[in-house]
């Protein structure tokens, strides 16, 4: 029997996009597969879930949607239909009931390599697929050992520039994509703030989001954006967030139309920070965020209200990224803590 090469590309697909597709036309064609299978998360065990924006359903009808028109690529929506929180193990399992792990590639990120030691059963993952790690432009690949995840390295037998070779048998390829450089939160600031969409989104992609009307501003419930973002950062100074900084980044090429950053001085610590802002805006303005990253983990957490984005950090890994850097040009708020009293 011809064995077949098979891709399992996951995600949120909120919504999928032409970066997505892009990722899969390039992979199919470096990796030589003979088929990719895209799979939408019911609930990502490393987000927290929303009650804001598109169901499980309406994602999984945008990925049917989107993906219609490419005979190689295939639509699973066991992972929706199932329900409950998504794990990977679990659908590579019922792959590996028909397929030999040589014939299994995962394809995932490199935002989700670097956490893919926290994954369930990990380790299991890496027996009965390969791993291919794509990355956007502008991002660079592992050079050595130290550069991929901790608990990653004890499986390593041989480590190139763009392949490892496991003791399971398996191998990690890594991939540089000439990608359209858009992320599925730019396209839903763009939505919501009107911007026009149509060089980043499949055309059945895009009357679907205004069918359902998807992604719609918060604006009429929220009013005052900046306003917003000092109610935010005052909730975090309850918390006794740590450098807490606002900017205005109207004007400017950014994701988003305000920022707030503070930092954590644990990852426990950051946790609590995300979910007193989380409340406090629920209390006030009724509304919760469109879109939350990292909660579960606590080292870099993204509260997405639309045209308010807040970083919460575990204080050594914001010194990484410096954020601060790429909105200089905007105006700082110049945030002042109201719990420290004036002794002048």
């Amino acid at each position: 029997m011809e064995k077949t090469k098979i891709g399992l590309f996951g995600g949120t697909f909120n919504p999928l996009h032409m970066g997505h597709i892009n990722s899969m036309v390039t992979i199919t064609e470096k990796m030589g597969l003979d088929r990719i299978y895209a799979i939408p998360a019911n609930q990502n065990p490393l987000k927290s879930p929303s009650s804001q924006g598109p169901t499980p359903e309406q994602r999984l009808k945008m990925v049917e949607e989107g993906l219609s028109g490419y005979d190689s690529f295939v639509v699973d929506g066991q992972e929706v239909e199932k329900g409950g929180t998504s794990y990977t193990i679990e659908t590579i399992r019922s792959y590996a009931q028909e397929h030999s792990p040589e014939e299994l590639f995962l394809i995932i990120g490199m935002d989700e390599f670097q956490v893919f030691d926290q994954w369930k059963n990990f380790q299991d993952i890496l027996s009965l697929v390969n791993l291919v790690v794509t990355s956007r432009p502008g991002k660079s690949l592992p050079q050595s050992i130290q550069d991929i995840p901790i608990k990653l390295q004890k499986l390593v037998v041989a480590f190139d520039k763009g392949y490892i070779e496991l003791e399971t048998g398996r191998n990690v390829q890594f991939l540089q994509l000439a990608d359209i450089d858009v992320s599925a939160s730019e396209i839903r600031k763009r939505i919501r703030t009107g911007k026009n969409v149509d060089k980043y989104l499949p055309l059945n992609v895009e009357n679907f989001i205004k069918e359902q009307g998807l992604y719609q501003p918060k604006g009429d419930r929220i009013g005052d954006f900046e306003k917003l973002t000092e109610f935010a950062a005052d909730a975090l100074f309850a918390r006794k967030g740590v450098m807490v900084r606002g900017f205005d980044l109207t004007g400017l090429e950014a994701p988003c139309e305000y920022a707030l950053i503070a930092s954590g001085t644990s990852t426990k610590h950051t946790q609590t920070l995300a979910e007193n802002v989380i409340r406090s805006i629920k209390d006030e303005y009724g509304v919760t965020p469109i879109g939350t990253e990292g909660q579960s983990e606590g080292s870099w957490i993204l509260l997405d209200y639309g045209a308010l984005m807040i970083h919460l950090f575990y204080d050594y890994v914001r010194n990484e990224y410096r954020l601060e850097e790429l909105w200089r040009e905007g105006r700082d708020l110049n945030l002042k803590d109201p719990y420290i009293k004036n002794e002048e």
